[in-house]
């Protein structure tokens, strides 16, 4: 399914982040938060801000919450608030509802009261800040599954000047280059005449051993 209009409850800055970035991908975003100072800086951002309370349902219905193709529940301080949240969102027939959980246990409560996926942001971001600080040419680092990544590395030395058909990147690594990142310019249709520079960044998609390879050889 593809994603077009989205809820997401709760603006601090990871609420705002995401309902910034996802109006930037193209999906129409309704930002809500209880709190109408929250509004303030995302409001220009998204397509609707309201303030309003996600836990009535009768708020729910009227902003026509189960029309939504997803909703994400960012209050992740509020355990009561961010599960009734979840709940009623489910209960107004949005397809998918992610949530943000403040620890293990919070999660859990979170799936039972019916939320697709759980996200733990701090804890997350903590695996990938150690990641990035242990290895030294992986500037990001998303783990897509128990297998594969996508990160954003630098190139290695010996690549540099070299085109990505000169490099078979693919069948020595086993990783594919998706995009290629140079300043603020971005390649997202890299080409296999393209030459890699010093100050490029690219981002792979391949198997989590391969791309712990390259970092052994960085």
């Amino acid at each position: 399914m593809k994603v077009k209009q989205v809820i997401v409850v709760g603006l601090g800055r990871f609420g705002s982040s995401i309902a910034e970035t996802l109006e930037d991908n193209g999906c129409e975003v309704l930002a809500m938060d209880i709190d109408p100072e929250c509004l303030e800086d995302i409001a220009p951002k998204v397509t609707h801000a309201v303030c309003a309370d996600a836990t009535d349902v009768d708020t729910l219905t009227e902003l026509g919450a189960g029309n939504f193709d997803m909703a994400v529940i960012t209050i992740g301080s509020d355990i009561k608030a961010s599960s009734v949240a979840t709940m009623l969102m489910k209960e107004q027939g949005v397809a998918r509802v992610i949530a943000k959980a403040h620890d293990e246990q919070h999660g859990r409560l979170l799936m039972k009261v019916g939320a697709d996926k759980i996200v733990f942001p701090e804890r997350d971001m903590g695996r990938r800040m150690a990641h990035n600080l242990i290895s030294g040419n992986v500037l990001e680092f998303i783990q897509l599954s128990k297998d594969y990544t996508l990160s954003e590395i630098a190139p290695l030395k010996k690549w540099i000047g070299k085109t990505l058909m000169e490099l078979k990147l693919r069948q020595e690594y086993k990783i594919n280059v998706i995009a290629i990142r140079t300043g603020e310019k971005f390649n997202a249709v890299p080409d296999a005449h393209d030459v890699i520079r010093e100050d490029d960044a690219l981002v792979v998609l391949g198997p989590a051993a391969s791309i712990r390879e390259l970092e052994k050889r960085a």
